[in-house]
């Protein structure tokens, strides 16, 4: 049921603590700072909606790249548009796939007109411009949606993060004119690599063009954390306060504290569905990878200070055995704790920024990974989005 048009409203912001906020979209409102499961091809796979309202998703983040190819935009209309498609009540942001096509670069030739590719599906030849993409959005009828842009792969040089500046500047415009009524949400994203100059330049141009949100993109593609979130703190200082701010692909517990911290209001990645379909759980102490034979007789759950339907009926010694196994319910049992790990975080980031109390929270969360000997690593190394 739809129940307004898009809006912000910034509930309050604490200098260097973070900020806190409300979006109301067409399919209802959610709380700021959020966590967006991603659901490329109108699913969080292995979970139902039902699954995703129990564990307290407020947002969902679909793919208009992958929902173009299959099933096709046409048929999601004749149906009725994308959240009765796939039975989803609230909130949809669409990425426009302009990171995909990044990923394929093998596959596609960028003009300045739009992008020229091969589906990665059937091969396929098509031709996405960035007015063709907001239509596709706006068939979706999801309710944010983002215009396309260009995404150097890292690392770009100079020449090749400005080109991509001016590219996208020209393409946000021409995205916000192709953009018809006013019930769906446009956020712009700002690229530039890792040179501040071209971010200056980015969000400028961006800003002046005007947009419902804007989006910090180009991000954690093998830069060093600390120039990811050096990079994030310059932009967000130069973004509109009354507008929402997301960090696109972003990421661990620990990425979202200091995203949080640094002003930004929105956040999506794979990590706890793709983590749980390798048999790592994200606790309180830290990561859990339930394939050790350590789990094979343990009967505590998976974290005794979690709430989630899988910690209140299973063990660790069951989650093991239907991980080896390749029983199709490990994957929902471990998704289902997962993301309400991520869900209970931004609530609780959330009432420490109500609270005021971000620097204690913070310490908190650090403090028990160490008291428990927990780790923000898996065994075999750091896993990102």
């Amino acid at each position: 049921m739809k129940v307004g048009k898009f809006s912000f409203q910034l509930l309050n912001e604490g200098r260097g603590q973070g900020r806190l906020g409300k979006i109301t979209t067409p399919h209802g409102a959610f709380s700021t700072p959020t966590f967006m499961p991603v659901g490329s091809q109108g699913t969080v796979k292995a979970l139902a909606p039902a699954d995703l309202k129990e564990v307290g998703t407020e947002i969902l983040l679909c793919n208009a790249y992958h929902l173009y190819l299959r099933p096709g935009i046409e048929l999601i209309k004749e149906v009725g548009g994308l959240h009765r498609f796939m039975g989803w009540e609230g909130p949809i942001l669409t990425d426009s796939g302009g990171f995909q096509l990044v990923s394929m670069s093998a596959l596609r030739e960028i003009e300045s007109e739009g992008v020229r590719f091969r589906s990665h599906i059937d091969g396929s030849l098509h031709f996405l411009t960035p007015e063709k993409v907001v239509q596709i959005q706006e068939g979706l009828g999801s309710d944010i949606m983002m215009v396309l842009d260009d995404c150097p792969p890292y690392p770009a040089s100079t020449d090749e993060a400005r080109a991509a500046v001016e590219l996208t500047a020209q393409w946000a415009k021409r995205s916000k004119e192709a953009k018809s009524g006013d019930g769906q949400a446009l956020f712009g994203i700002v690229q530039g690599g890792r040179y501040s100059e071209l971010r200056r330049q980015s969000a400028h141009a961006l800003m002046e063009i005007g947009f419902d949100g804007y989006a910090i993109g180009g991000l954690s593609l093998g830069e060093e954390k600390g120039v990811t979130f050096e990079i994030a703190e310059e932009v967000t200082a130069l973004l509109p306060t009354d507008s929402p701010r997301y960090l696109m692909g972003m990421g661990t517990a620990e990425d979202i504290l200091m995203g949080v911290r640094v002003g930004v209001d929105m956040f999506d990645c794979v990590l706890p569905t793709r983590s749980a379909r390798t048999g790592m759980l994200f606790t309180s102490f830290g990561r859990l990878n339930i394939k050790h034979a350590r789990y094979s007789r343990d009967t505590s759950p998976p974290d005794p200070a979690c709430s989630c339907y899988t910690c209140r009926n299973f063990s660790r010694a069951y989650l093991r055995h239907l991980f080896l196994s390749r029983e199709l319910l490990a994957y929902r049992l471990n998704a289902v704790h997962n993301l309400f790990y991520y869900h209970s975080l931004m609530r609780n980031i959330r009432q420490a920024l109500s609270d005021g109390k971000m620097d204690q929270f913070q310490q908190d969360f650090f403090s028990q990974r160490e008291d428990k000997g927990g780790t923000s690593k898996d065994e075999g190394g750091e896993i990102r989005c």
